[in-house]
């Protein structure tokens, strides 16, 4: 990432962090102009790293640079506070325009997620079921998914089992799926894990 935003005058990683603690120590110790956060940072899951960010820190722009697929996640990674959203396979000029479209206080999304998004606000009943859920019932459905127990959600996200319960019983009514497996099912075929 230092090589591709050395690339702008002026322009420069302040702090590089490996877990979600080490970017709340960042964040909390200097002022930054954005964060370019990974869905998949060491420690908690990225939607719930963004909603802290969103609590603490509720002006800073947050841009999603990740290899989860775009046209699963942007809308989640939206709905959650992020200001925009690209694959890691995006061109490095296409990273130097988001990153500037973003401190700019636009949005800024590729061609293709746009174009998800715009189809499900057109036809709201040909969205796939896991844009129905809010960002916390997506995180709990990711970890349902990848085959966690509620147990290990609740520790995971912590909060208590009967809450980690609740959120399953309100993905299973909004998806229209009757179990676990079927929300596996669906998440396999449709590359969300």
């Amino acid at each position: 990432m230092q090589l591709i935003v050395g690339k702008r005058s002026g322009w420069s990683i302040a702090a590089e962090a490996a877990s979600a603690d080490e970017l709340f120590a960042a964040l909390r110790s200097a002022r930054f102009d954005l964060v370019i956060l990974d869905l998949t940072l060491r420690g908690r899951s990225g939607l719930d790293i963004l909603a802290q960010i969103r609590r603490e820190q509720p002006g800073l722009p947050v841009l999603i640079l990740s290899s989860a697929p775009e046209e699963q996640y942007a809308l989640q990674a939206l709905r959650a506070g992020a200001r925009g959203y690209l694959s890691k396979d995006a061109s490095a000029d296409e990273i130097l325009a988001a990153i500037e479209r973003v401190v700019s206080g636009r949005i800024s999304l590729s061609i293709a997620a746009s174009d998800q998004i715009a189809a499900g606000i057109m036809n709201p009943s040909d969205r796939p079921p896991h844009e129905r859920l809010s960002p916390r019932e997506f995180e709990v459905f990711r970890y349902i998914a990848a085959g966690k127990t509620m147990t290990e959600i609740a520790a995971e996200m912590q909060i208590s089992i009967k809450t980690a319960s609740t959120y399953r019983t309100r993905i299973l009514d909004k998806t229209g799926f009757r179990s676990n497996a079927d929300l596996i099912a669906f998440a396999i075929r449709s590359g969300l894990l």
